[in-house]
Formats: structure tokens, C-alpha cells, sequence
């Protein structure tokens, strides 16, 4: 299990970057004084009028996270980063709307073995310039993301041979022993330890975006991590280029008109980072055209009024973000008083009346919205007086409040603790709520200083082993838990890619949860999108959302 505790531990700043992402959306926003707002909203209002009042067809995705860089070598766990930048600089594969993995720049993926995949470039795949996309630049982009002078630690290439534990190569390195061009079109990739196809695919495959090496090869690799090329590179795989960007308010777009997946019918696109709050207003004045579900955090109470408007469309993703409550086993160490913290909870209450019903209630990591998610494992029900009755079996009790941390940021989940503490407190369990900010949230979850922490998850439904192998990694892990059942099955899901293998052992995993109560699943939510009811040719969707943008268009 050591080798999966590691590879996990290195994967946590990527893992957590993206968990926060979706935990601060709804409070995102932009962080410059009122000076700079200004200029910079008055910039947008001169390069991103609406369509409408244009006459040009012009597309605004509404957005309310920070993208942070457009440099594929900067990459991280972010999705928001990962999608902005994959408009110009296309990713090996990508996942569609079906949560199927779907071929990018990409037209295979392989595994000749447990340890070594084959990646094969598209034969009609070519830069925006003409020159075909090749090996070479696949391999160029990998070794540049491996350079201790670019210092990418986010993208955990110390799994592949040739690459220190650290995610580097030597300083000057000019090749990586575990990434090789096999021909012209041709990649292979050798892992140091077997890896599933699934998870190659979705922690390699969706995020490394190759880099036109005829270009950029030149270009000493110190100064490739801030070089001026990737803020307006001349170069692109993707059916955009990027022509102006403010991290905290806007990305704009133009057309690769030579796009070798067809021409986007839409000549300009806008990502437009503003408030949740002005998610409404956008939407309603015809300003903002499209949100997406992950990276558009809708209010709740602005869902009704949404709903209400004629010229848009709205519709729920799946449900995949987990409001997770972990519980640090070494601080609340019996198994029947952490159960009792469950069964005390009415979560379908919590889940009707605070979310309006948008979400669901599991026991365990896995969602509905998981291929390998087990109806089987009912959750369990709202019963006070077990809860009592294992609290009276129980042969622990602690001698003052358990420390309850939460996210000031996350008002649903700030009302739906006070309700779980009243709950608790119902039946005999005494907690203090203490709410901080998100990053010191995570601060004080990893030193391990709180009995009870909770904050909004997203575990990648088609590949959540990384995030679960660390979460039940034993000492050092947030729940400081480990089952000898739980490491077998996780040891198997290692190298597995059948699904209803998979499914199988996922489901002894959250069984084990049920039963030993180390982290649980307060609710599960499903988030609103909403399009203009003009824009045809996508539906919002969790994932697959850009993947086909060049046939994105405007009627009326």
C-alpha cells in the first residue's frame, strides 16, 4: 500500500487545488482595487459587446473562478485553467458528456501492458500554420513539463521512468527514458509502477496539452514558464487563439479559422469571470450566453428566478461534488460513536430544504454520477434513536465539544452545520462549529488539528483512486484511517480498467465507509446551468462542455 500512499501524496496539491476551485466558486470573483475594475470593465465593454447589439456573433461563457494561467506547462489540478487554455492547445483526449473518454488531438490510447501505453497522434491533426502535429512536439511538451526550471510539481510526472520523485529531470535534460517517440505519430509512455489505461488517461491524457515544438523550441526552457509567446501565441491545435487576457476578469478568443476539425462557425469567444451574483443579471440582459456547472456557480436562490425566463434555457449537471465530513479517527477513535454522528443526521432534511432538493444523499465517496457507483449500498436512514442506542454501546465519549471546522465561504453548508449540530446535540453529542477560510481550512486539516472537517469534494467520477487512496492513506491522510479490506480492494483498482471490476471493488470501499464511519457524505449537489436560448449546437454539461465548440452558433 506504501507505493498508493505515495503516488496519492503527491497527487494532494493537485487534487485539493480543484476541490477548492469548486468550494470558492460561489465567492469568486475579482480581487483588484476599484480603480482597475473600472479600466478593466470598461476594456470589456469594448471587446465584448453582446452579439445582439454588434451584429457580429460573439459568444459569452460566464464564469466565476479565476482562470490563473494559459500556459499548458503550468497545468494544474484546476479544471477552469485546464479548460481555457484546451481551446487553444488541445489535450490528448478528453472526457465527453457521457463521462466516455473521447480522442482530442489524440485518435488513440493504448496499454500494451500494465506499465506501458501507446499514444497515437490523429494523421489529420495540424497546427493553425499547417504543420502537422507530431511525436515530436508530444515529447517536447512532456520534457518541458519534467523541468526543474519550469517547476511543475502539479502534474505528477515522477510516475514515469526517467523522472526523479520529485516530478523532474535533470537541469538540460534533452529526453525522458520514460517518454518516447515510437514514430512520427507515435508516443510510448513507461510508468514505474502498474497504472490503470483509465487513470493514464484521466490524470495524463485530459491534461497534457502538446506545444508546437517548430515554434517554440528555441526558446531557452527558463524563461518558457512566463515567455510572452503564451499570451498571445501565434500557433494553435485548438479552434481558438487568445487575443486579450485579465486573469480576474476575461479570456478573449478569435477563431483558428484552419482548425482541422472545422472552422467555428462562432468568430469570437469570451470566457467572462464575474460574481455569482451577476450570473442573473448577465444571463437576463443577454450578456452572459452560456454558464457551465462546474465552473459557474449559480446561487441557489437565483434558480427560480432563472427558470423563469423566457430566453433561457436551464438544466442540472450530474451530481458529482461531494459536501464530504471527515472525521479524524485518531481524535474520535470508536467506531459506534462515529456511526451514531451519522445515523443523528437527517441529510434528506438538509438535503430538500437547504438545497431545494438539487443533489442526493450516498454513503461512501461515489455519486450516481460514477460508473462505478452501487445502488446496492442503500444510505443510511435518519435515526435518532440508534444513534442513541450506539452511543450507549459505545465506549468512548469525549471529555469536552468536538471541534467541527467548516468553510465561512460555503453559506449552504454554513446552515446545513448548524442543523447537523443541533441534530448531534439532539441525541447527546456536543460539537463547536468554528468556520474559517478555505485555505485555512485546509491548513488545519492537514496538521490534523480538528475532530470533525468538512468541505465541498469533487472525486472524478470515471477515476477517483487517487483521491480516495490518499483520503484512507493511514497516518499523514486528513482521516488518519486504513483497512486492510479497503487497501486490497485499492491495490486491485490500481491496475484495473473493466468497469464492473472496478465497480466491484469501489464497492467494498464505500461499504467500508458505511461501517466505520471515517468520512460520510453529507450531500451530494447537483448544480444549475443555463444557455440562451439562441446559442445552438451545445447543452451545458459537467464535462465534454468545449469539446465540440466549433459548432457552436447563434440563431435570431
Amino acid at each position: 500500500m506504501e507505493k498508493y500512499r505515495k503516488i496519492a501524496g503527491k497527487c494532494l496539491a493537485a487534487v485539493l487545488s480543484a476541490a477548492m476551485a469548486l468550494s470558492l466558486a460561489a465567492c469568486a470573483g475579482g480581487t483588484g482595487s476599484s480603480e482597475s475594475q473600472s479600466q478593466s470593465a470598461k476594456q470589456e465593454a469594448a471587446a465584448e459587446k453582446p452579439a445582439q447589439a454588434t451584429g457580429e456573433k460573439i459568444v459569452n461563457v460566464g464564469v466565476t473562478g479565476t482562470v490563473n494561467t494559459l500556459n499548458p506547462l503550468l497545468m494544474d489540478g484546476v479544471e477552469i485553467n485546464k479548460y481555457a487554455t484546451g481551446l487553444m492547445f488541445l489535450p490528448l483526449m478528453e472526457l465527453d458528456t457521457n463521462m466516455e473518454f473521447e480522442p482530442m488531438l489524440a485518435d488513440s490510447i493504448t496499454a500494451e501492458d500494465e506499465k506501458h501505453f501507446l499514444v497515437h497522434i490523429d494523421d489529420e491533426a495540424v497546427w493553425s500554420d499547417g504543420q502537422p502535429v507530431t511525436a515530436d512536439d508530444v515529447v517536447y511538451t512532456a520534457l518541458r513539463l519534467c523541468s526543474p526550471a519550469i517547476a511543475n510539481t502539479a502534474m505528477m510526472y515522477y510516475v514515469f521512468e526517467g523522472v526523479g520523485d520529485d516530478g523532474f529531470v535533470e537541469m538540460g535534460a534533452d529526453h525522458i527514458e520514460g517518454i518516447t517517440k515510437v514514430d512520427d505519430k507515435t508516443v510510448r509512455f513507461a510508468t514505474k509502477e502498474p497504472m490503470s489505461l483509465v487513470t493514464f488517461q484521466n490524470s495524463y491524457a485530459r491534461y497534457l496539452m502538446p506545444l508546437p515544438k517548430h515554434v517554440i523550441g528555441e526558446i531557452p526552457e527558463a524563461e518558457l514558464a512566463s515567455h510572452e509567446w503564451f499570451a498571445k501565441p501565434d500557433v494553435v491545435s485548438g479552434p481558438y487563439r487568445v487575443t486579450a487576457f485579465d486573469k480576474d476578469h476575461y479570456v478573449s478568443y478569435e477563431a483558428n479559422e484552419k482548425y482541422w476539425k472545422g472552422a467555428p462557425k462562432i468568430p469570437k469567444l469570451n470566457i467572462r469571470i464575474v460574481e455569482g451574483s451577476q450570473l442573473y443579471a448577465g444571463l437576463q440582459s443577454g450578456e452572459i450566453d452560456i454558464t457551465q456547472n462546474t465552473m459557474s456557480a449559480i446561487p441557489l436562490e437565483d434558480y427560480e428566478s432563472l427558470q423563469a425566463l423566457e430566453t433561457v434555457e436551464t438544466s442540472f449537471g450530474d451530481a458529482i461534488t461531494n459536501q464530504s465530513v471527515f472525521i479524524n479517527t485518531k481524535n474520535v477513535p470508536d467506531q459506534k460513536f462515529r456511526q451514531a454522528l451519522l445515523y443523528a443526521i437527517d441529510r434528506n432534511q438538509i438535503l430538500e430544504q437547504l438545497l431545494k432538493g438539487n443533489g442526493e444523499v450516498v454513503d461512501g465517496f461515489l455519486s450516481t454520477a460514477s460508473p462505478y457507483y452501487d445502488p446496492s449500498i442503500e444510505p443510511v436512514s435518519y435515526d435518532p434513536a440508534k444513534a442513541k442506542e450506539l452511543l450507549a454501546e459505545s465506549n468512548w465519549m469525549p471529555s469536552s465539544p468536538l471541534r467541527f471546522y467548516i468553510d465561512s465561504g460555503d453559506s449552504t453548508f454554513v446552515n446545513a452545520a448548524s442543523v447537523i449540530a443541533a441534530q448531534w446535540a439532539a441525541v447527546g453529542i456536543q460539537t463547536e462549529i468554528r468556520t474559517m477560510d478555505i485555505n485555512t481550512l485546509m491548513s488545519t486539516a492537514g496538521s490534523g488539528e480538528f475532530d470533525i472537517m468538512a468541505v465541498q469534494y469533487t472525486y472524478p467520477p470515471v477515476d477517483p483512486y487517487v483521491d480516495i487512496a490518499w483520503l484512507l492513506g493511514g497516518e499523514g491522510s486528513w482521516t488518519g484511517y486504513s483497512h486492510a479490506e479497503a487497501e486490497e480492494a485499492l491495490s486491485k483498482i490500481a491496475v484495473l480498467s473493466d468497469k464492473e471490476e472496478l465497480k466491484e471493488q469501489y464497492g467494498i470501499i464505500d461499504r467500508r465507509m458505511q461501517e466505520d464511519v471515517p468520512m460520510f457524505s453529507a450531500y451530494v449537489i447537483r448544480t444549475m446551468a443555463a444557455k440562451n436560448k439562441r446559442l445552438t449546437g451545445v447543452n451545458p454539461s459537467v464535462y465534454g462542455f468545449f469539446n465540440h465548440v466549433e459548432e457552436w452558433d447563434i440563431t435570431g
